[in-house]
């Protein structure tokens, strides 16, 4: 990996996805190198909806990214200096390019307004779009030798997703999406207008606090599943003491069901990445 590459890369991560870019501060050398680019790839895609006015740009976005871990017009995406850095990354350390393609695909559903089907289909779009994270960064900090960490990346992945999505509910509703497990709000009475127009209800708060339960039991499995891993891996997944703390204040959220949730500052969430690496060598 061309350090210029990196060095984009790195940039591109700290200015889209902070929370991950902090994450990478607690590795060291190639493989803080090599999850940076995974983590630019990422938030390059996951950021397409908010860069494009209707679906058809993004799925020729998604294409584009497709071709390249596909090996199509290779001399024109080298000069992207994250698709670069990804390839390089893919090719030094046997990254499956179809666990990428499989994000890739679970992302069409961000370039849609279809509200979250149910839980299992919400469990399927965090495995492949975020879990799917977890278990490559564990797999570079593996030296790109293969390890199973299905209960650890599964539930972190999924726990992950949850917050996010619940920290971001009164956004995502004003742009019209709901993209938390609409079977639960239908269970609870709320009706689509009413997350649409940011209308506070009963049922409402029972159905986001239901998913926030839900949030927590995937923290603790994650956390039992993260202590039996063998210390090299567990960096990649310093990210827990984050959420942990981002789900605390949720918790403690009181000010409305669509208002912005308080966060940490970047020196606390630094503090506690390093912390939890420390206590978990």
């Amino acid at each position: 990996m061309s350090a210029e590459s990196f060095s984009h890369a790195a940039e591109a991560l700290r200015s889209s996805d902070r929370d991950r870019y902090l994450a990478t501060l607690v590795l060291s050398g190639a493989h803080r190198d090599a999850v940076t680019a995974l983590y630019a790839f990422n938030a390059d895609v996951a950021s397409i909806r908010d860069r494009v006015s209707e679906p058809a740009p993004g799925e020729m976005r998604l294409q584009w990214w497709s071709d390249a871990l596909e090996g199509m017009e290779h001399g024109a995406v080298r000069q992207n200096p994250v698709a670069d850095a990804l390839l390089d990354t893919i090719d030094r350390y046997s990254i499956p390019a179809g666990t990428l393609l499989r994000l890739l695909g679970a992302r069409r559903f961000d370039l849609y307004n279809d509200p979250m089907p149910d839980l299992q289909s919400f469990e399927g779009y965090a495995g492949e779009t975020v879990s799917t994270l977890y278990q490559l960064a564990a797999m570079i900090l593996n030296d790109g030798e293969t390890i199973e960490t299905g209960d650890a990346a599964g539930h972190l992945g999924v726990a992950h997703a949850m917050i996010g999505h619940l920290r971001a509910f009164g956004h995502f509703s004003a742009q019209g999406r709901i993209m938390l497990p609409w079977t639960v709000f239908e269970a609870n009475g709320v009706r689509e207008g009413e997350i649409f127009t940011g209308t506070e209800s009963e049922g409402l708060a029972a159905a986001l606090g239901q998913i926030s339960e839900l949030a927590a039991d995937h923290l603790a499995k994650a956390e039992t599943a993260i202590a039996q891993l063998p210390g090299q891996l567990k960096p990649a997944f310093a990210p827990l003491a984050v959420l942990r703390a981002q789900y605390d204040l949720l918790q403690n959220h009181a000010t409305g069901l669509f208002t912005p949730v308080p966060d940490d500052a970047d020196w606390r969430k630094i503090t506690r990445l390093t912390w939890w690496n420390w206590r978990n060598r």
